[in-house]
């Protein structure tokens, strides 16, 4: 089984992927833009996601502009779809506390991802750079909601309180 590990510092908006300790890729987040620029390993691909309520990110090959397939979200943040071609591969929590999830299709489980907001890793068997991104950029989608939601609900409790 190979191994990478991402590191994120607090408030920044870019993974570092490592194997060992040589940089091998990024993944770095636009939040005002809705999007994600990710490479691994040289490969290059763009995340856009579109919609309000039912949000959808379409996933592009950088270097080409082409289409390469689409990530659909649940409502309850605990699970995707990704679709790329004649592929459905599906991302799911593994555990309650969010810090180990999966990518894993009719054959099993292909990547496995361990981690909290700051830094992880990531093992799998047979490498392949655009889903092993894909998994992080879900995760992150996630926690960007995660944390959007707990603003918007906390912040008028905590301010009517202080009156």
């Amino acid at each position: 089984m190979k191994t990478l590990h991402w590191k994120k510092g607090a408030f920044k908006s870019t993974y570092k992927i490592y194997s060992n300790d040589t940089l091998v890729g990024t993944l770095k987040e636009n939040v005002w833009k809705q999007s994600a620029d990710g490479e691994l390993t040289g490969k290059k691909y763009n995340f856009k996601t579109k919609g309000f309520f039912k949000q959808e990110t379409e996933i592009v090959h950088a270097d080409t502009n082409t289409a390469l397939g689409k990530i659909t979200y649940n409502s309850w943040m605990t699970k995707a779809t990704i679709e790329l071609s004649d592929r459905k591969i599906f991302w799911k929590y593994d555990n309650v506390w969010n810090t180990k999830w999966s990518l894993f299709d009719s054959e099993g489980i292909q990547i496995q991802y361990q981690g909290s907001s700051f830094n992880g890793k990531i093992e799998f068997n047979s490498q392949d750079d655009l889903l092993v991104l894909t998994g992080l950029f879900i995760t992150n989608y996630y926690w960007q909601i995660t944390i959007a939601v707990f603003v918007a609900v906390f912040i008028p409790i905590w301010t009517s309180s202080l009156h």
